[in-house]
């Protein structure tokens, strides 16, 4: 993803394109990007200068739908964190209320309502 010059001392200097790269890879790492993800995008860029406004443009439309569907997930984690998530915990208590009998385990191991499944429409497909 980046690429270093060195000095006739063996000693790595990287422009400032590259520094721009490397604090956008950290960046996009902290927002929950793979860095599969993040070499596919800046692979689309020019490796030698720094892009355009535009190309960034595009690499950011590119990802967005990625971003707002972290956005919500991490959303419902907060909203939903200390209520049941429908992950078969077996927290009884609270499980019994908001997902009895483990119903929520039909769509699939984890987290299932933070992930998104809908609690009305678990209970439906049980009936």
């Amino acid at each position: 993803m980046i690429r270093a010059e060195r000095t006739s001392s063996g000693r790595r200097v990287f422009r400032r394109h590259v520094l721009r790269r490397l604090a956008f890879i950290s960046s996009a790492q902290r927002v929950g990007l793979s860095l599969n993800e993040i070499a596919d995008g800046l692979a689309a860029l020019p490796p030698d200068r720094a892009p355009t406004k535009a190309q960034w443009a595009t690499l950011s439309r590119g990802w967005r739908r990625h971003l707002d569907a972290r956005i919500a997930e991490l959303e419902r984690l907060r909203n939903d964190l200390t209520a049941c998530i429908g992950c078969g915990c077996l927290s009884l208590q609270t499980c019994r209320l908001f997902n009895p009998n483990d119903e929520a385990a039909a769509n699939g191991a984890g987290p299932r309502y933070l992930l998104g499944d809908d609690r009305e429409e678990v209970a439906r497909h049980q009936v």
